[in-house]
């Protein structure tokens, strides 16, 4: 067996063995294959496609290149939420706490952003003290007691991972739905959670722009969860628009805080949120023994039907709805970030900001900030596009081109307004942070198109729309 003939079979679209994949991560790992070599059968995969049975094997080969971890000690099914990236996503902070505080033990591990998706870990980086650098003892102990921890990649899990995508993320081959599918769900399954519930954003700032790519990769991973013996959902959410009134690091953090005790709550990332937990709780013990309690000498119901498995799950949507009327989901965060190191005061400093101040010297120091206003006339916001709004927040040093690249936890966009909202003539619409007024220039021209206005009517419509587009 060598890696040209395995290049050369994919090449022509035929289906790769179980042990040409292993023996294609085992040799990129050990130094037999060489990266050049390894680029062009990613290139191929990415042309020619894989099955699922390869895309699954692929997933198994990079989970068990390295530490695998067991969650069993924790005594009950563990869930995992992931987000494929998105503009303004902070649903990590805030779905976390919530479960938590429903008594659902969430084990997350999470990356940093790269291009114009912010990174979970970038935004809890930006908390003082915080660490998401620590042990898998110290992971399990802190999901144990806790009932939720984020902690960022080690070295010594799915390590085949980390170098597949330094390839891909030089050779074009990114945006391949097998490659993508077995990178996320190797993670996944080598963290160690029972119940996986993945949230496939798609639109112009996510990586899927239309809704049928979206449902094809969130298959793809349930497929290979499934062949895994892992229970998985996934939620497909739009993301032509940023996700609430922020995009950054530290002000998307001000946001969940905010969220969490009640402040300020965003329409669609509110129900984008409650979409999230109920599918979590759906996969925990938690939903077992409402189950259990719910038909308690009620022989007569049918557990299949369509109309019970519909109240349960109104059971749950008012339970997520009753514990955000209490200060249980913020005190959760603030014993999570206390736990991993973080300083807890700063948490409680932070919730009393107004994010429509356009003041937040006390954070961003000295650093440049400008005012975006609207025209002469009263409108309503049509648009306000997230791929260009993350560009706007990677141009002002909220994000990184390279992996190696710094990036400032004050730097980002604060959105007044949102679509489907009337604006008044000298309403303000955004405001942009950076510590680069040059940077602030640059973003500012990236606006001219981001940003579309049209009539009162276009409101009704916005109203209308729901950020879920399926559930899977």
């Amino acid at each position: 067996m060598n890696i040209i003939d395995i290049i050369e079979k994919k090449k022509k679209g035929e289906e790769l063995t179980k042990e040409e994949i292993y023996f294609s991560i085992e040799g990129i790992l050990n130094g037999r294959i060489a990266d050049y070599q390894m680029s062009a059968l990613l290139m191929a995969i990415c042309l020619k496609g894989m099955t699922i049975q390869e895309t699954t094997d692929l997933t198994l080969a990079m989970k068990y290149s390295g530490d695998v971890i067991s969650l069993s000690k924790i005594g009950k099914t563990v869930v995992d939420k992931h987000s494929t990236g998105g503009i303004g996503d902070k649903t990590t902070l805030i779905v976390g706490p919530i479960m938590a505080a429903l008594n659902v033990p969430i084990a997350k591990m999470s990356g940093r952003g790269l291009g114009i998706t912010g990174g979970t870990i970038d935004k809890l980086d930006s908390i003082p003290g915080f660490s998401s650098d620590v042990s898998d003892e110290k992971f399990i102990e802190l999901v144990k007691t806790v009932g939720l921890s984020d902690i960022a990649q080690t070295k010594s899990l799915a390590p085949a991972d980390k170098k597949l995508y330094a390839l891909r993320d030089v050779t074009g081959t990114v945006d391949s739905i097998p490659l993508i599918a077995s990178s996320i769900m190797s993670k996944k399954l080598a963290s160690g959670a029972d119940a996986i519930v993945l949230d496939v954003k798609c639109g112009t700032g996510a990586f899927m722009k239309d809704v049928d790519s979206a449902k094809e990769l969130a298959d793809t991973m349930i497929k290979i969860a499934e062949l895994d013996d892992r229970d998985c959902t996934a939620v497909i959410s739009d993301m032509n628009q940023p996700l609430g009134y922020t995009v950054g690091n530290l002000l998307e953090v001000i946001e969940a805080v905010q969220f969490l005790a009640g402040k300020v709550r965003n329409r669609r990332l509110y129900e984008l949120i409650k979409e999230l937990c109920k599918n979590i709780y759906i996969l925990s013990d938690e939903y077992m023994n409402l189950s259990l309690d719910y038909y308690e000498n009620k022989s007569e119901l049918d557990k299949d039907d369509p109309q019970n498995v519909e109240i349960l799950h109104n059971m749950i949507a008012d339970k997520i709805d009753e514990i955000l009327k209490t200060n249980a989901p913020y005190e959760k965060f603030k014993e999570f970030i206390a736990a991993q190191g973080g300083d807890a005061a700063f948490i409680d400093k932070i919730l009393d900001i107004d994010l429509d101040a356009n003041d937040f010297t006390e954070f961003t120091g000295e650093g440049s900030k400008k005012i975006i206003y609207t025209g002469d006339a009263p409108a309503v916001i049509t648009q306000i596009d997230a791929e260009l709004i993350g560009k706007v927040s990677l141009e002002l040093g909220a994000g990184r081109i390279k992996k190696e690249d710094d990036i400032d936890p004050y730097a980002g966009v604060v959105l007044h307004k949102v679509v489907g909202d009337i604006v008044e003539p000298n309403d303000v619409v955004l405001t942009l942070y950076s510590k680069d007024k040059y940077s602030i220039r640059e973003a500012t021209e990236l606006l001219e198109d981001a940003i579309k206005y049209g009539n009162e009517e276009d409101n009704v419509a916005e109203e209308a729309r729901s950020i879920i587009l399926g559930v899977i």
